[in-house]
């Protein structure tokens, strides 16, 4: 085009040095072969523009011509380092996230009767994972899941991340308690801790986690809260309660005492779905400082599937930050299909939780109870149905019944 509007101009308007412009700007979208093909076409086209002229021979049109082979000779150059490099950052990235799936599994769809669904997003850029961390395991009847956050961000404390996961996906099926389950992990953090701590960090490293045991054939869930915050429990009538935990010390502080730690037990019925997270999404802020208000936007979407509920929540995190997270952020949705559990059972079970538990005076919808002893998943059920009857649609509350929002 170069070349027809210079002939078309006349001898006294000159565009043939615009020519130069054609290759450099093929380097940007083409590699080096094609950069240099047309580097070639564009001298073609100066000497054609001379020859029409009849200054083919001229001093001008041999300069440009030169000036032509030069510069399309350095982009060449250019793009041939540049693609090398693209391609060793390519095989970099490409082991990169196959070391950081090692470390962070991804979680199966399906577990037991619990659909699964799990979005992590990296404070640091170029990272797939961070400081956050989240496992789940089945054993025997019932589902372990653990949710947990490393003090710091990013990829420093991606030691401590990958320690932790290691150690549950190892003692979730070696321990019948929650509490059990904690001191164990804590015997690992501080293991690890006494021998690769720095000297500077001494005591100020930590974990918090939150550890939940679902049960396939009763409608509730237990949890054990290692000074994490507590998850949000979605209702299928468009309610969002949040639970009243009794946190125990984070991991890594040197606590092996099993007493240490409460078993909270609450109802979790077909359709409930249970969002767990790490601070980073309840301490994520937009320019003005505002806080993200995570219970009452996640209330928008209690009757979507777990993967629509965490698209929709992640899509309007980054929204409200404007794509910018100062902290690593976890989110693990879990919502119950169906409870194989039959009338004869649910009797039973009933029958013996009379017998045997006694539920704290204090009790407001969180069920303290003796490890050992049993629980009733009818009474349990009717507890949550009475309280989401109390709870007006659309409204969060807590489980105290003071409003969230």
């Amino acid at each position: 085009m170069i070349t027809a509007a210079d002939i078309a101009t006349g001898p006294n308007i000159i565009l043939s040095p615009l020519l130069v412009v054609a290759p450099t700007l093929t380097a940007w979208f083409a590699g080096p072969w094609t950069t240099g093909g047309i580097g070639v076409l564009a001298m073609a086209g100066e000497a054609v523009s001379g020859w029409r002229t009849g200054s083919l021979t001229s001093r001008n049109v041999v300069v440009e011509m030169i000036a032509i082979a030069v510069i399309t000779s350095l982009i060449v150059v250019l793009c041939a380092v540049r693609d090398r490099h693209s391609r060793q950052m390519a095989r970099v990235r490409s082991v990169a996230e196959a070391a950081q799936q090692v470390v962070m599994w991804p979680l199966p769809s399906r577990l037991g009767p619990l659909r699964l669904a799990c979005v992590y997003l990296a404070a640091e850029e170029e990272a797939e994972i961070g400081g956050d961390l989240y496992a789940a395991a089945r054993t025997g009847s019932a589902a372990r899941v653990m949710i947990g956050d490393v003090r710091g961000k990013g990829l420093p404390a991606l030691g401590e991340a990958a320690l932790l996961l290691g150690a549950f996906r190892e003692a979730a099926h070696q321990h019948a308690s929650l509490p059990d389950l904690a001191t164990s992990l804590e015997r690992s953090m501080t293991r690890y801790l006494a021998d690769f701590e720095p000297e500077g960090e001494a005591g100020e490293r930590f974990v918090t986690a939150l550890l939940v045991e679902i049960p396939d054939s009763e409608p509730l869930v237990r949890m054990t809260s290692c000074g994490h915050p507590a998850p949000l429990l979605l209702g299928p009538d468009n309610t969002v309660h949040v639970p009243r935990l009794h946190p125990g010390p984070p991991l890594g502080v040197g606590v092996t005492d099993p007493d240490n730690h409460v078993v909270d037990v609450l109802p979790f019925g077909p359709g409930d779905t249970l969002v767990l997270y790490t601070d980073g999404v309840i301490e994520a802020r937009d320019q003005n400082g505002v806080f993200y208000p995570f219970a009452e936007r996640a209330a928008q979407w209690t009757d979507h599937s777990p993967e629509a509920l965490l698209h929709h929540i992640e899509r309007d995190l980054l929204a409200h930050t404007g794509g910018h997270l100062g902290d690593d952020v976890a989110l693990l949705a879990i919502r119950r299909a169906h409870i194989p559990h039959d009338e004869a059972e649910a009797g039973e079970d009933r029958q013996r939780y009379e017998r045997n538990a006694e539920p704290s005076p204090e009790d407001t919808g969180t069920l303290r109870a003796p490890r050992s002893r049993s629980r009733s998943p009818s009474l349990l059920a009717a507890r949550a149905s009475a309280f989401r009857r109390s709870v007006v649609p659309g409204r969060v509350r807590r489980r105290d019944g003071q409003a969230y929002f």
